[in-house]
């Protein structure tokens, strides 16, 4: 493969990413075929040596939405980051998935079942005094306040729950990468 099959390939496979970062890694790239070709290396030498430039766009958006998670935890960079990680490696995401969808799964029930309780609770007390509920006013006042304390309990474990996942999986991304990083390094 020629130096520029390759940055074309590069591109094609970060295309999405933000411009700058696009050009800051295919500089970095285009950098080590100029040191290659100073040393006297030939541009396929170079490109069999990096490996394949899908796999190394893979591992780099695996990489920045890492980043973006670590600078910024909210929804969108956490769905990056596990999108990015997942998409590291194929056979990951025979076994990965498939968990993963049922744990973001059961974490959105529980999500939802937190919102449906607040309302409830917010239901309760605000017509539950007036409903002629056994206990009397008083009691239906405390009951709706209880189930939105608990709602908003039942929230905040399920967000750090996500919180841990999330960070899991990163953990996970960054194990993967450096196991295959020396397999890639004794390619160079």
């Amino acid at each position: 493969m020629t130096r520029a099959e390759f940055l074309i390939r590069l591109k094609r496979g970060l295309a999405g990413m933000p411009a700058a970062q696009i050009a800051d890694i295919v500089a970095d790239y285009e950098a080590h075929f100029n040191d290659a070709q100073e040393a006297g290396r030939s541009e396929s030498e170079v490109a069999a040596a990096l490996g394949d430039p899908e796999r190394l766009a893979r591992e780099q958006r695996a990489e920045q939405g890492v980043k973006r998670w670590e600078e910024t935890k909210n929804p969108s960079a956490a769905a990056g980051a596990i999108f990015a990680i997942v998409g590291l490696g194929a056979i990951d995401i025979i076994f990965l998935l498939p968990l993963l969808m049922g744990v973001l799964g059961t974490l959105f029930a529980l999500f939802m079942a937190a919102i449906v309780m607040f309302v409830a609770g917010g239901a309760v007390t605000t017509a539950g005094p007036f409903a002629g509920l056994p206990g009397g006013p008083v009691v239906a006042f405390l009951t709706g306040i209880g189930l939105m304390a608990g709602a908003t309990a039942m929230a905040a474990v399920t967000t750090l729950l996500t919180i841990w996942l999330v960070n899991g999986l990163v953990w996970f991304g960054r194990l993967h990468y450096r196991l295959l990083k020396p397999a890639i390094e004794t390619q160079v």
